[in-house]
């Protein structure tokens, strides 16, 4: 067998794990951008209430 039979399965197969590889890592980034925001609104809270609590001193 010629080693170009091999080729166009090889190609989708490389083509199919490139594909979700970068769904995975979409996921991951949107995840992580997610518990970014989170924390950071979570900061600012925390900044908020430690100004209003010295404050009222």
């Amino acid at each position: 067998m010629k080693n170009t039979d091999y080729l166009p399965a090889f190609l989708l197969i490389l083509l199919g794990t490139f594909l979700s590889s970068c769904d995975a890592i979409a996921g991951i980034f949107q995840a992580g951008m997610g518990f970014g925001i989170f924390i950071v609104i979570a900061v600012l809270v925390l900044i908020v209430g430690l100004v209003m609590k010295i404050g009222k001193k």
